[in-house]
């Protein structure tokens, strides 16, 4: 089994996702490539002790990028919004 913390790798913090972590009580987190919707839920739930209701994931493709005659591609990497329980709260979106 994964170390949750190896499946749930960054909070995303943006406008949006602070109004939807107020009004809809959903949180945006940077997760494992290769984590499913079970995994991210499970590592979610023991690493802030609350409980989750859904998990949704988008695969984000990496950007084209160049430097002068040089190109090359950032990573891909993978969004997970998950809808917790009303009631339960998540202290580091808090602000």
């Amino acid at each position: 089994m994964i170390h949750p913390r190896n499946i749930v790798i960054s909070p995303i913090i943006t406008e949006k996702s602070e109004n939807q972590a107020q009004n809809q009580n959903t949180y945006t987190f940077k997760v494992s490539i290769n984590a499913n919707k079970i995994e991210i839920k499970h590592a979610i739930e023991k690493i802030f002790s609350v409980k989750v209701l859904d998990v949704n994931t988008i695969r984000m493709l990496g950007k084209p990028k160049r430097l002068g005659k040089y190109s090359g591609k950032r990573p891909d990497w993978k969004k997970a919004i998950v809808t917790l329980r009303s009631g339960d709260k998540i202290a580091d979106f808090e602000v």
